[in-house]
C-alpha cells in the first residue's frame, strides 16, 4: 500500500490519528501535539488483514508529508515509526533534534 491519500487524519487539537480503512478492517497511527511545532507519534496498530501490506509504513509517510507541509516536526516514540525513522533517512529533516 503506497497510496498515502486513503489515510485520512482525526485531530482533535491536542491529540489525532491517522486512520486506513478498507475491508471492514482499521489501522491506525496516535499522536500528541506538543505545542504548535511537534507532533508525538505514540503508537500504530494494524491489524492482521493488513500485514505485509505496508499499511504501518505508509501511515507513518503520510505524518511525514503532513509535518513536512505545516513546518512541524516529529518525536517517534511508539517503536514500530522510530524504527521507520530508522529506515529511512530521508525522513530526518521533521526528526526532533534530540
Amino acid at each position: 500500500m503506497s497510496d498515502t491519500k486513503a489515510i485520512t487524519i482525526e485531530d482533535n487539537g491536542s491529540k489525532g490519528r491517522y486512520v486506513y480503512r478498507a475491508d471492514g478492517h482499521e489501522a491506525e497511527m496516535t499522536f500528541s501535539r506538543v505545542g504548535t511545532s511537534q507532533i508525538i507519534i505514540d503508537h500504530t496498530g494494524v491489524p492482521d488483514a493488513f500485514r505485509g501490506q505496508g499499511v504501518g509504513v505508509a501511515l507513518v509517510t503520510r505524518a511525514v508529508e503532513d509535518a513536512r507541509a505545516s513546518g512541524i516536526k516529529i518525536r517517534p516514540l511508539c517503536p514500530f515509526a522510530a524504527a521507520q525513522f530508522r529506515r529511512h533517512p530521508e525522513w530526518h529533516d521533521v526528526l526532533v533534534d534530540r
